[in-house]
């Protein structure tokens, strides 16, 4: 039994947020049929290398990006420009409980497929059209890109090096606009299926990359609000805590620079720091004692902290930091991650039987329910994987009607 049993989502969302949105509803249980392009499917299925090889070694035409992004669906190909294709779509919302879609504003109403059109068939369905940039406003016709959002809403003039030191705009090293707006759309789309549970009244939900960017700048929007000044860009360290960032440290033992992050969130965590590092005296200086002096005067504090972190290796420092319960860290790159025994033991990778590899690795859900836990039984679709078994399955299509529609290339 998982969470979302019983609810049916109609998936006509491509690239990253939406399907994002989708995948995290079908890990916990709900049946997300995705509706794809005849012949090309996602644009993602070709956005590699890298790309899945068989069990042979050869090289399929999977790529990782989708494989990472639409796991526990089924594919269906349905060509919406084409009359009939759009009628497949309305007879498939009726069934459904949830209609997801990334089209640019004013697209779904061309083919009839607008909220208004579906929910003229099925009032109780949850709408969720996500865009760039909203369905209202003077920008809601552009086409929206996590790239542009990043800039536009604000997250690369507080992401990168200062300025001061060589430093420039930097975007994040994935698209974190789009992973966002796929959550907060998951999330809304949660509350409205609540609604819909208690008054058989559906909605539709609004999300724009845009708003999703703004909001997700939490405290730095926060402190633009309340002092009418905008942050720069910080590199490592944190516009609000000090000592808060990436520290180099001793040389690792083939001689390369090594680094750590020190990550002190209060007072009593400084203490302590200070107490490991064999320099209680800063923790005691007036100028350094509280977090928001240390703030006011990082440009002195910094230096002599820098200093301090050279004498020891990364090693060191982490036993000695972890065990005063002092947070830190290593920086990691992805191999290193996944061998991490704390990844491991949280089993946050798990092994799935494609089509075409008996033993796919994929990142796993982060969900961990006790009652209902995520579901793990449907590997990323091969294009059109499930057209037929849906047509039957949902709508009673015959062998006719389903050679009909092959013959016209709507499927």
């Amino acid at each position: 039994m998982n969470s979302l049993d019983g609810i049916r989502i109609l998936d006509l969302s491509r690239v990253l947020a939406g399907p994002w949105c989708t995948q995290t509803l079908a890990d916990l249980g709900a049946d997300v049929i995705k509706i794809e392009r005849p012949g090309t499917g996602d644009d993602t299925r070709t956005w590699g290398p890298p790309f899945l090889k068989d069990d042979q070694g050869t090289e399929t035409q999977e790529a990782a990006y989708y494989l990472g992004t639409n796991r526990n669906k089924r594919s269906v190909t349905c060509d919406i420009a084409r009359p009939a294709g759009q009628a497949l779509i309305r007879e498939l919302a009726a069934h459904c409980d949830v209609f997801v879609e990334n089209f640019k504003v004013g697209d779904m109403a061309r083919y009839g497929l607008d909220y208004a059109s579906l929910k003229a068939i099925n009032p109780r369905l949850v709408y969720c059209s996500v865009t760039g940039f909203g369905q209202t406003g003077p920008y809601a016709e552009r086409a929206g890109y996590d790239y542009a959002i990043q800039g536009m809403g604000g997250l690369m003039s507080v992401t990168g090096e200062r300025d001061d030191i060589g430093g420039g705009p930097q975007k994040v090293g994935v698209a974190v606009a789009d992973l966002m707006t796929g959550m907060y759309a998951t999330v809304a789309i949660l509350a409205a299926l609540r609604h819909a549970e208690r008054t058989g009244e559906g909605q539709q939900v609004d999300m724009a990359l845009l708003d999703t960017q703004v909001a997700m700048l939490a405290n730095l929007s926060a402190n633009y609000l309340v002092s009418g000044k905008a942050p720069g860009r910080a590199g490592n360290a944190h516009q609000n805590i000090v000592p808060y960032q990436v520290f180099e440290v001793a040389p690792a033992a083939d001689g390369h620079k090594d680094h750590l992050i020190l990550a002190v969130g209060n007072d009593g965590q400084y203490a302590k720091f200070c107490a490991v590092a064999g320099h209680p005296e800063l923790a005691s200086d007036p100028r350094y004692a509280k977090n928001q002096d240390r703030v006011r005067n990082r440009a002195v504090l910094v230096p002599l902290l820098e200093a301090i972190l050279k004498t020891r290796t990364k090693a060191d420092w982490l036993a000695a930091l972890e065990a005063a319960k002092v947070p830190c860290g290593a920086i990691n790159n992805l191999a290193e991650v996944f061998a991490d025994p704390q990844i491991e033991a949280r089993q946050m990778v798990t092994h799935w039987q494609h089509p075409v590899k008996q033993d796919l690795r994929l990142v796993s859900s982060p969900i961990k329910l006790s009652a209902t836990p995520v579901r793990c039984d449907l590997p990323p679709p091969l294009l059109g994987q499930h057209t037929e078994d849906v047509l039957r399955g949902m709508l009673n299509y015959s062998d006719a009607q389903l050679s009909d529609l092959k013959n016209k290339q709507v499927i």
